[in-house]
Parts: structure tokens; C-alpha cells; sequence
């Protein structure tokens, strides 16, 4: 009896325990955004995609590919909608892998898909501490935030998939010069040690994460809109953009997607009522 209460004991304190250390793996809380595309009749900003398109072609193409994008879905409705003139000469400035072209290389095309920063995995690794950047193409759909009982119950009423731009934001802005103070300890109580080469990043799993900050205020020229509004040039708002385009490229017929689901609900609905009149009427004359 003595061992069993021991060994309960010893039980409640490593339960007790588990949620810090889970905690301090997974990360700080991320807070949910206010996107556009959110709920279950919320839409892309065309605006907030071409933003985000800069600051993925400016910022974030010199190490993450996009291999599944390609340039004519740019100019797609229900995406940052460019122009095929737009579109065609943003093809021709990059060249692509042809072995049918002189020097085995062309001048891309809007069929084309949008080229590697590297020609392989291993020059990625090598170019970056040894770490392999991520693909963009579905990174968005598969990154996610973890919701305690009962929170993701109401998930399936308010339709909420926004996990993945909801995390790309919070670990863009989450980055620190230094190790914080309160930065979790070890699960042997030991003060967090910061690796070599990796970067303090509060969301980011285990918080040393190989990538740099790669957005600062001002690091990307936003364009003046045509109604002659300006956007803010800051880490906020680049974060904010590149994140909903991550979206999109994730998923870019979410909106057509959600109109589907939409009628279908309706349909059921409907079908439900006119099921439920046929059995009253079939059986309005039996007695049971």
C-alpha cells in the first residue's frame, strides 16, 4: 500500500508537470487574427494577396521555393487577380530548367511554375546552416495552432481554419535579440540555452529556430494604392500579408469551396423538410 501511494504520488506530480513542459515545447499562444477570409462567408483581399505576393517575391523567394504556384495563377480570379501583361512579364524575368532550350535554359512563361531559389536540396542546406527551408506552397495548411477542450468544439460552428496564417504571423513577429528572461526553463528545471546559430522566436516549437528575422519595418516599399490610401511599412502589416498569401497559395479555391459547402447546407435543409412532409403525409392515415 505504501509503494502504491508513492507511486500516485509520483503519478499527479509528472501530470502536474507535463502541461508546463508541453507548453514550453509547443510554444506561446497564438492569438487569432482578423482575416478576410475568415468564417464561413469570408473572402481573399486582392489587395492584402498582391502585398503579400511582394513580400514573398522580395523577402521570402531568396530561400523558400513555391514549386506547386505557377505564374498564370496569379492572374486567377479569387487570387491577387494580376494582369496576363502583368503576369507575363513577371515570368520573363526569371529563367527556368528547359532541356529543349539553347544552354538547357529559358526565359519562363505564365505556364511555367515558379523556380527554386536553389538547384538543390543539398545547396539549401548548405546555404542555410545546414537547415532546408520549407516550401511556401501548403505551408499554410500545414502549420496549425493547438485549441484546449472545449474552444475547438465551436471550431465546427464558426468554420475556423485560420491556424496556419494565424501561427505564420505570430512567428513572424515573434523573434528576440536575445534570450527574454521569462523564457521557459527545462523540463530538469534548467535555464534555456539558445544553440548556436538559432534565433530566439517565442512560437516557434523548442523557441531556437534556424531562420533569422527576415521582416523589419520598412524592409519592403509598398506601392500607393489607386484611391490614393498608403498601407504602413511595418513588420504588423508585412506579416499580416504574406501570411493571407500563404493562404491562398494553400488554398486558392477556398472561396469557391465555401460557396459549395454553403448551397449543399441549404440543399439538406430542404431535403430534410420535404422528407419530413412525405412522412407525414405517407403515413397521416395509419394508426401507430
Amino acid at each position: 500500500m505504501h509503494k502504491l501511494i508513492i507511486a500516485a504520488a509520483a503519478l499527479v506530480a509528472g501530470l502536474s508537470m507535463a502541461p508546463a513542459a508541453q507548453a514550453a515545447e509547443a510554444g506561446a499562444h497564438v492569438e487569432r487574427q482578423a482575416w478576410s477570409f475568415g468564417g464561413i462567408f469570408g473572402t481573399y483581399d486582392t489587395n492584402q494577396l498582391q502585398r503579400g505576393f511582394q513580400v514573398f517575391r522580395e523577402v521570402c523567394s531568396s530561400c523558400h521555393g513555391a514549386h506547386l504556384l505557377a505564374f498564370r495563377n496569379l492572374m486567377e480570379e479569387g487570387g491577387p487577380e494580376f494582369s496576363e501583361a502583368q503576369v507575363r512579364a513577371l515570368a520573363a524575368e526569371y529563367e527556368v530548367a528547359d532541356a529543349t532550350a539553347d544552354g538547357g535554359r529559358r526565359a519562363a512563361v505564365p505556364a511555367d511554375r515558379w523556380p527554386s531559389p536553389f538547384a538543390s536540396d543539398q545547396d539549401a542546406r548548405d546555404a542555410n546552416g545546414g537547415s532546408l527551408p520549407p516550401d511556401f506552397s501548403v505551408l499554410a495548411k500545414a502549420r496549425g495552432v493547438k485549441d484546449p477542450f472545449p474552444t475547438w468544439v465551436f471550431n465546427y460552428f464558426t468554420a475556423y481554419q485560420e491556424g496556419g496564417p494565424d501561427y505564420i504571423h505570430a512567428l513572424l513577429n515573434g523573434y528576440h535579440d536575445e534570450v527574454p528572461e521569462d523564457a521557459p526553463h527545462g523540463s530538469d528545471g534548467a535555464p534555456f540555452q539558445l544553440p548556436d546559430g538559432k534565433h530566439y522566436n517565442d512560437y516557434f516549437p523548442g523557441h531556437a529556430i534556424g531562420m533569422g528575422p527576415p521582416l523589419s519595418d520598412g524592409v519592403v516599399e509598398y506601392a500607393e494604392a489607386e484611391n490614393g490610401t498608403t498601407v504602413p511599412h511595418t513588420l504588423e502589416q508585412y506579416s499580416t500579408d504574406v501570411a493571407a498569401f500563404m493562404m491562398w497559395m494553400a488554398e486558392p479555391h477556398l472561396v469557391s469551396r465555401k460557396q459549395t459547402g454553403f448551397a449543399v447546407l441549404i440543399f439538406l435543409v430542404l431535403f430534410a423538410g420535404l422528407m419530413y412532409g412525405t412522412k407525414r403525409k405517407l403515413w397521416s392515415g395509419i394508426e401507430h
